[in-house]
């Protein structure tokens, strides 16, 4: 059990150590150190398999206010690895709040750290890069603590896909929750479409299943054989945590379906797809983690504010040499975005049009994906 109020340490990899007040678990984890700009969604960001090996720092001071429900979880269960706090609220405030932060932590048996100075630690991951670290509530020397961050895994070449993908096949119909979210008014015909579920948010599958589409979920060690088998309409696939590099039987698995299926992929799904068609991704020095990223939409002029979630990026260059056409880059820092095939079916985007948390801006690109099933085209103008 977790002891309010307790030393919680953390470590990072270079010496530097923040101390702060301990609340849910009473542990010990290490991981990659990250900060995340959102001001609120911190429910949908401890529940996103993305984050699996990692250590989330919030940028906004106050953290917990409006509790947590039972509705907006992304995933079964929440795969961080600590998550530290400028201020943790310990009373919740909401109509739809069934727990409080700190008893949703302990139930998760996640360490949180409240006290610490996020703002300092934001500053010096910028400054510095993400970095390995180490979170606890039980090591209260800070030499062994940072001793122990520095044997951490590294994220570079990290397969942590294989600790959130399901085993087995599943299927998913249900669509957006009107009563939260307007939803399409579909009543065309129905897509059969597969996702290739790498560590996938539900709010994916809603947005899927709001554009026309039945679902088939299959984990990212299926072959292609087997999905092309299903005759689906369109292949789809997610997000998740770790190097995309480092997954190659998900790349194996897409490199016979391109040219074969319409597909559509986002986040590490759009890594893994450049990475198939012989493009390159690199690390990030501190990554894109908010609910406020501005991104460009080349072929409109548009610029949509995006929730991001991701530490690797596809190089552009290595991109446009396999005939990956760009469709939409970071205005922060020019890194690619998006991209379409030149001459198969293939659209792909780093952020996450889903958001949850985040703005709708980019929900559009579920409609494009229908038009892609459609016509077995990718789009000429995105989001036109």
């Amino acid at each position: 059990m977790s002891r309010p109020g307790s030393l919680c340490l953390l470590a990072l990899e270079d010496g530097t150590v923040f101390t702060g007040r301990g609340f849910g678990a009473h542990d010990t984890r290490a991981g990659e150190v990250v900060f995340n700009t959102s001001m609120t969604g911190y429910q949908e960001i401890l529940t996103d398999p993305s984050y699996c090996g990692q250590i989330v720092a919030m940028t906004f001071p106050q953290i917990g206010n409006y509790g947590v429900n039972r509705e907006d979880v992304e995933a079964g269960r929440s795969y961080v690895s600590g998550f530290v706090v400028k201020e943790l609220a310990t009373r919740a405030s909401n109509f739809r709040s069934a727990m409080t932060l700190d008893e949703y932590l302990k139930a998760e048996n996640i360490i949180g750290m409240e006290g610490a100075d996020t703002r300092a630690l934001t500053r010096k991951l910028r400054v510095d890069g993400a970095m390995r670290g180490l979170i606890t509530t039980e090591i209260t020397d800070p030499v062994e603590a940072v001793r122990l961050a520095r044997e951490a895994p590294s994220m570079v070449g990290a397969d942590l896909v294989k600790l959130v993908a399901p085993k087995d096949k599943a299927y998913w119909s249900e669509g957006l929750d009107a009563r939260y979210t307007k939803g399409r008014e579909y009543h065309g015909r129905r897509f059969r479409v597969t996702a290739i579920d790498c560590g996938m948010k539900r709010n994916i599958l809603r947005h899927l299943s709001d554009v026309g589409c039945d679902v088939s979920i299959v984990p990212p060690i299926s072959r292609a054989q087997e999905i092309l088998s299903e005759s689906p309409d369109g292949v789809f696939v997610s997000n998740g945590p770790g190097d995309p590099a480092a997954v190659g039987y998900a790349i194996d698995c897409l490199k016979p379906l391109i040219g074969r299926v319409p597909i559509f992929g986002i986040c590490l799904g759009h890594q893994l797809l450049a990475l198939a068609v012989g493009a390159k991704t690199f690390k990030l020095k501190f990554g894109h983690r908010g609910a406020n990223q501005p991104v460009q939409n080349l072929t409109t002029g548009k610029v949509e504010i995006t929730a991001q979630n991701h530490g690797f990026a596809v190089d552009a260059a290595s991109a446009e040499a396999v005939g990956l056409r760009t469709t939409h880059i970071n205005l922060n820092d020019r890194t690619l975005e998006g991209f379409v095939h030149a001459e198969y079916p293939v659209l792909a985007v780093q952020y996450h049009p889903e958001a949850s948390p985040g703005p709708h801006d980019a929900t559009y690109l579920f409609d494009c994906f229908a038009e892609m099933m459609k016509t077995g085209q990718s789009p000429t103008v995105v989001g036109a």
